[in-house]
């Protein structure tokens, strides 16, 4: 008996970590914030187990009440929405070219996107930044 205590006690800390779980059902594209998260009750594998892992992250689908919430379900927060007017840049050797385009799919910082340049009616592809707009690389 006392050497299973012992070989319990020397156990990875990751085994008895907790994983978390919804507090409440969150719908797609949701924000997760502190109180959309609680403790499950046991582990999970590739469940989050930091919560500042999930906080600020948005629901890529929903998440129900009890269920365990997975890194891989979850993404940076989308600065870009389908259809939205953004500005293309594009820069090359001294050169900056900008443009009106217009979004053909959600994005967030450092995700490529699909965007149809408004003046030309051609579709480029881009990563979109932080402030939003969408550079294309030579």
């Amino acid at each position: 008996m006392r050497a299973l205590l012992v070989l319990i006690a020397l156990l990875p800390a990751q085994l008895a970590a907790e994983t978390l779980v919804a507090a409440r059902t969150i719908p797609a594209r949701t924000i997760l914030a502190v109180e959309d998260l609680e403790p499950g009750l046991k582990p999970v594998a590739g469940a989050v187990e930091d919560p500042a892992d999930a906080i600020g992250m948005e629901a890529r689908i929903t998440i129900y009440k009890g269920f365990p919430i997975f890194a891989e379900k979850l993404a940076a927060p989308a600065l870009v929405e389908r259809n939205a007017k953004v500005i293309l840049l594009y820069r090359t050797a001294g050169l900056s070219i900008t443009a009106e385009g217009r979004a053909l799919a959600r994005a967030g910082a450092g995700e490529v996107i699909r965007v149809m340049n408004v003046a030309s009616r051609t579709t480029v592809t881009g990563t979109v930044t932080a402030d939003g707009t969408v550079i294309v690389a030579p």
